[in-house]
């Protein structure tokens, strides 16, 4: 196994042909196969992202699940929340989503999801790596698994988000929006296409074509998104929106082309369902530690409670289910709607977008424009001492802050906070801090800084 191979809790990531190979990937979807049929499930759903290595390893993961006597529903090219829902629809032991997320164009992964829809935690990530170290036991000629194809994923993903009481389709189509769209050439052009078809919206677009063959930076973080502004100049759209290569994370570009940052997303998102959430007189409502102060603006403005999880996917989703949260995501555009699926999902966030800005009849920059902002900082240091110790210190310096040790240490004040945890891939610390004025997040930075020596 190559020494830059980064491995995760649910899967594993690497560059294509160094770190990545056909023969790795067949063998770790063997091993998911095979911890499917222990679970006692005999299929198994397998989707990718557009790219240009993608269908190599989907061929490879198809044979490593035949190996096993597992059969496979594959439904092709789509977003990574469309496979998710495939396999909760199919009631699949598991799911394979082939796809490196927003990373260069040079890198694939692996990311294995679990029956409830949600990417495996760290105890199941770790058996099936286990069984991959050891080699899965394999069938004979006649317990080979078969294939199957499944061309409805995307049609039913987007039935289900128009079908939700949260969003009013008519209300949108009333609007007649215009949006301008970037897919970075990824596996959102066709889904975003036909979603914005049914509600109405005219596209001007760039990078819709699912070739995999990334024109930029394929992250859609402000520094990238400058052609989409341009785009929203040029065509006069009422709103720009870029989507990463597998179509879990949304950014937003307001009417006059400025890039507004991820957390609005979300932050609309939470503003969007509240509004018409009926049931609960406080609604529960999940982020990560990391997100920004907006959405917890988002929430306290709309009479919700926010719960903070640990950094990554699968923590915030398991995190909704166990809180009962009625909507939840991350900072990087991560919208999570459980009445649809536990899982990050950008068609469901654009829906959700155009849902507010139709029903309150504003201007993105006037929604943004009427919220407190704030500056994130994030930075990385090495990680070579002792992170209790750099704690310990941390904790001194700022008594008077809120503490949370669910992830590293989080210091939050009413205004401004400090995350320091050890990453996840990267053999650092992330120092992230936020707070009104960029000077004030360099100086929570500088301090974290200080305690880590």
């Amino acid at each position: 196994m190559s020494d830059t191979l980064m491995i995760s809790v649910s899967g594993m990531r690497g560059i294509v042909g160094k770190d990545l190979t056909p023969e790795l990937v067949a063998r770790h979807a063997a091993a998911l196969g095979s911890w499917v049929r222990g679970h006692g499930g005999t299929h198994v759903v397998l989707g990718r992202d557009a790219r240009t290595s993608g269908a190599m390893f989907a061929h490879a993961a198809t044979a490593g699940f035949q190996s096993v006597g597992v059969h496979v529903i594959d439904v092709g090219v789509v977003p990574t929340p469309t496979v998710q829902m495939a396999v909760e629809h199919h009631r699949a032991g598991a799911g394979l989503i082939i796809t490196a997320s927003h990373n260069p164009v040079e890198w694939n992964a692996l990311k294995f999801v679990g029956p409830d829809g949600i990417f495996l935690d760290a105890g199941a990530g770790a058996a099936v790596r286990r069984m991959a170290d050891a080699g899965p036991p394999r069938a004979a000629w006649d317990g080979i698994g078969t294939t199957s194809r499944d061309e409805a994923a995307i049609a039913r993903h987007l039935d289900a988000i128009l079908a939700l009481p949260e969003v009013d389709a008519d209300a949108i189509r009333a609007r007649e929006f215009h949006v301008a769209l970037d897919c970075v050439r990824g596996a959102g052009g066709p889904a975003m296409l036909a979603l914005f078809d049914r509600l109405g919206v005219r596209v001007s677009g760039i990078n819709l074509e699912p070739d995999g063959r990334f024109p930029r930076e394929p992250e859609p973080i402000p520094e990238n998104l400058g052609a989409l502004g341009e785009l929203v100049q040029q065509s006069g759209a009422d709103i720009g929106m870029a989507v990463d290569p597998d179509v879990d994370r949304l950014a937003l570009v307001d009417e006059t082309g400025h890039p507004i940052g991820e957390d609005y997303t979300l932050a609309i998102a939470v503003r969007a369902v509240l509004a018409r959430a009926k049931t609960d007189p406080q609604p529960m409502v999940v982020a990560n530690l990391s997100t920004s102060l907006v959405v917890a603006d988002a929430v306290r403005d709309c009479g919700g409670r926010l719960v903070r999880a640990p950094v990554g996917e699968a923590n915030v989703a398991r995190a909704i289910v166990a809180e009962k949260a009625i909507i939840g995501g991350e900072g990087n555009g991560g919208v999570i709607l459980p009445a649809l699926h536990v899982g990050r999902d950008a068609p469901l966030g654009a829906a959700l977008i155009l849902q507010y800005l139709a029903v309150t009849g504003r201007r993105l920059s006037e929604v943004v424009g009427a919220s407190p902002g704030y500056v994130i900082m994030k930075a990385k240091a090495p990680r070579g001492g002792d992170l209790k110790a750099q704690y310990r210190r941390l904790d001194s310096m700022f008594p008077d802050a809120e503490r949370d040790v669910h992830d590293g240490l989080r210091l939050g004040w009413p205004d401004r906070w400090l995350h320091v945890r050890p990453s996840g891939t990267e053999p650092i610390v992330r120092l992230i801090a936020e707070a009104p004025t960029l000077v004030e997040a360099e100086a929570l930075i500088a301090r974290a800084r200080e305690a880590g020596k």
